[in-house]
């Protein structure tokens, strides 16, 4: 064995280690946001990603809003790093290109309409009989099979089917989460199944078939109301900002017009609380505040006192103040102020990518690997900007792909 020579960083970690997925190829006929923010990661991670697309138009989340300087901000979000190829599935020469990629892929996945892959002979159990050392992932709304099989599964409606939206929001009103929470926590199932495949490849030789369905997922990340109901026989209620059973535990108004959340844990923080932040401080022993079951019990008063403080604070003193007394606390951010947050540039969170218009500024992926390359960061494509560079990879001549196009099976 050739010894490694690459300088050591200090940290166990090599100064020039590859990315993790560096050599894997990803072919992926997605639409929308869960499989496409599920190949979005394994792109961050070296994989080289494939995108097909409808010729018409392309994947058509493309359309949701033009936003990101005329571009989509979910497909801007989903798609970077990915090369895009426009094929006509339905045409048995759209197939056949497409299993020209497969021929070289390491993963497809696919998240079409229930069914739909399986009539184009592209479900997982069809691949992975054709290509044994494929990894196949299909991503579906509710599963391959019960009587949820073939239901329309948009993200907010599995938010509703998985009782997301019956714990969210206010005592009057239920909401569904600000961000599609189904459709991410797909992605993530998918990202992570990908990753687990691979490994269990790199063992045996063989890929095999990945199923992940947006309700099974977010069934899962009900964990907490969802053991609370089945064994305490009570579902959490619907409590806003505030917590269910802690209090204070909720977000107040400021002098200066902001809010800020603040979260006590336990009778020791509220005595801080009380003389360093209220300056009352009888209400650290008062048995109406004492305990966390008694301000629970008397939410309203509790929630009075501190908002009362809080008001003729500005959001900054009162930050001060809380965090000298030790108790969490937090602003209660725009999503401007999010995309401003000292944090982030602090750490150098911010990057641009590529587009069709011109760069954007896109956050690095969450997942750090000190000492290694970079991750990958690449453009977001135009629909089909890689037909033709791809076409000519598998060995069609000009006048193939011209007739391809002639025809729209590709663009």
């Amino acid at each position: 064995m050739t010894p490694d020579t690459r300088d050591d960083t200090g940290d166990g970690t090599l100064a020039t280690d590859p990315l993790p997925l560096d050599g894997i190829t990803v072919v992926s006929v997605e639409q929308a946001i869960s499989a496409p923010f599920a190949t979005r990661q394994l792109a961050d991670l070296g994989a080289r990603v494939i995108k097909v697309e409808r010729p018409d138009g392309g994947d058509f989340a493309r359309g949701y809003d033009t936003a990101a300087h005329g571009l989509a901000s979910h497909f801007v979000w989903a798609n970077r790093g990915k090369e895009s190829i426009a094929l006509d599935l339905k045409d048995p020469r759209g197939r056949e290109v497409l299993h020209g990629l497969l021929d070289g892929a390491d993963v497809f996945v696919q998240n079409l309409a229930q069914g739909a892959a399986a009539r184009l002979g592209l479900d997982s159990a069809a691949l992975c009989g054709r290509y044994p050392r494929l990894v196949a992932v299909d991503v579906s709304g509710y599963g391959p099979e019960g009587p949820y099989a073939h239901k329309r599964a948009y993200d907010m409606l599995v938010q509703c089917e998985a009782g997301l939206v019956s714990v969210t929001g206010t005592p009057e009103r239920p909401v569904k989460a600000g961000i599609p929470a189904a459709d991410i926590a797909a992605a993530m199932y998918a990202f992570s199944g990908v990753l687990a495949a691979l490994l269990r490849r790199g063992v045996t030789g063989r890929g095999g078939r990945v199923e992940v369905s947006m309700l099974d997922a977010l069934a899962e990340w009900m964990g907490h109301p969802l053991h609370h109901t089945m064994h305490g026989g009570q579902q959490p209620v619907r409590t806003g900002l505030a917590h269910a059973v802690i209090a204070p535990y909720d977000a107040y108004p400021t002098a200066d017009g902001d809010r800020v959340l603040l979260s006590v844990q336990n009778d020791r923080e509220w005595r801080r609380l009380a003389e360093q932040v209220l300056e009352q401080p009888e209400l650290g022993e008062d048995p109406g505040y004492a305990t966390n079951a008694a301000r629970t019990a008397n939410r309203e008063k509790t929630d009075a006192v501190v908002a009362e403080a809080l008001a003729r604070l500005g959001a900054d003193e009162a930050i001060g103040r809380l965090e000298a007394a030790g108790i969490a606390c937090a602003r209660l951010n725009s999503v401007a102020q999010l995309a401003a947050h000292p944090q982030l540039a602090a750490r150098d969170r911010w990057r641009e990518v590529g587009s069709p218009a011109g760069p954007l500024r896109a956050l690095l992926p969450p997942i750090g690997l000190p000492g290694g390359a970079a991750p990958h960061m690449g453009a977001v494509p135009a629909l089909g900007e890689h037909t033709e560079s791809l076409l000519h990879a598998l060995g069609m001549t000009g006048e193939q792909i011209t007739a391809l196009r002639r025809d729209g099976v590709v663009r």
